[in-house]
């Protein structure tokens, strides 16, 4: 089967996450992708060892790909690295600004020199302003932008406990990189791509920025919602967290008499709209732990499947790794074949095969062989 991106050729010159996630996308896709680590490797392979003695994170993001060792500093990585980015379809890095034209790889040369070329860079603040120099990582751009404050109790601010900074930069690269491919298409040039983390966010923010400049900030809730009652978690008798959403007044009164076996409370005017339901949040919130609390958890499931009012499990890593729900793929990496989580989106009368995990430097010799017989 011949994928979308079959025949384009990418270079990167990444680490970490958001990159990768970016690239990692357009390997699913059909392109070939190179990676060009430093001698020492991306650092994120020595995340952790517990993927088959790789790093979960390297595993999860560079299936696929083509590992190449170079030395940027030295003439001839430096040649080579050039080689290759003439031939590229796409150039990807998220180095820290500034630093891949101070090696003599400016996006402004690359641009006039390969007028076809897309080049895509992430990188913490964007490539101008104030804080453009910082070091940039998930966790503190989710304090910068104010992600960690809307997360968590009302204890404190948290860390969303995945790494949704990095993963929203690289999916905003890949989306902006195909619109520039199409756009390519019809007009054979190529884009200057910027991708700034802390933008990513922001836009993520819009709904808590709006309510605090609208004068009503939101407050942090854990596990429950800031404007809906009952939404929240709620504790089975068996000491199962089920957590329940209710969306509308109606709902509301499914669930008082159909779940919660309480007519009254289902007619009662005090807690008839959502707006009086939030007035006496806590009364509430301790009715319906009230009632959950009596049932054991295969009850109350069944009670909420029956009356088809949302609910979900508030599962951990155990419980999804044997959930119903979790499609899996498996990647070949250095040591043995590791089980993944599937991507998400499904495409009918298509099933893709998925690349291998890299070797730092596996593809070395070969690509110097290839590219050095173009250029000599």
């Amino acid at each position: 089967m011949t994928l979308p991106l079959t025949g384009l050729l990418v270079v990167s010159v990444e680490q970490a996450v958001a990159a990768p996630h970016c690239t990692c996308k357009l390997a699913d896709a059909g392109a070939r992708v190179i990676k060009v680590e430093r001698p020492e490797g991306d650092f994120a392979r020595g995340y952790d060892d517990v993927a088959q003695g790789e790093a979960s994170y390297f595993v999860w993001l560079n299936r696929g790909k083509e590992s190449v060792a170079l030395d940027i500093g030295k003439a001839e990585d430096k040649t080579l690295l050039e080689a290759m980015i003439a031939r590229a379809d796409v150039f990807v890095q998220n180095l820290k600004p500034g630093a891949l034209a101070k090696l003599g790889f400016g996006i402004d040369r690359l641009r006039r020199d390969y007028p076809r070329l897309i080049c895509a860079s992430i990188s913490g603040y964007g490539e101008s302003g104030p804080f453009a120099q910082r070091k940039a990582y998930d966790l503190l751009i989710q304090a910068e932008s104010g992600v960690a404050s809307v997360t968590g109790g009302p204890e404190g601010p948290a860390r969303v406990g995945v790494s949704i900074v990095d993963v929203a930069a690289g999916l905003n690269a890949y989306e902006a990189i195909l619109e520039a491919l199409i756009a390519r298409g019809r007009t054979g040039e190529g884009a200057e791509i910027s991708v700034s983390m802390f933008d990513g966010m922001a836009d993520w923010m819009t709904v808590p920025l709006l309510q605090h400049e609208g004068g009503k900030p939101p407050k942090r809730m854990g596990l429950a919602h800031t404007s809906i009652s009952p939404y929240g978690v709620f504790k089975t008798r068996d000491d199962v967290d089920v957590l329940i959403s209710i969306q509308n007044d109606r709902e509301w009164r499914v669930l008082a008499s159909d779940v919660m076996k309480d007519a009254s409370l289902a007619a009662d005017p005090d807690f008839a709209t959502n707006v009086e339901r939030v007035k006496r949040r806590d009364d509430t919130d301790g009715r319906v732990a009230k009632a959950f609390g009596a049932l054991d958890a295969g009850d109350l499931i069944a009670r909420l499947t029956a009356a088809d009012i949302a609910f979900a499990r508030v599962n951990g890593p155990a419980e999804l790794s044997v959930h119903p729900h979790l499609r899996r793929i498996t990647v070949g990496t250095p040591g043995g074949a590791v089980s993944l989580p599937a991507p998400a989106v499904l495409r009918a009368g298509e099933t893709r095969r998925y690349g291998d995990v890299p070797a730092l430097g596996q593809h070395s010799d070969a690509i110097r062989a290839e590219f050095s017989k173009r250029t000599g």
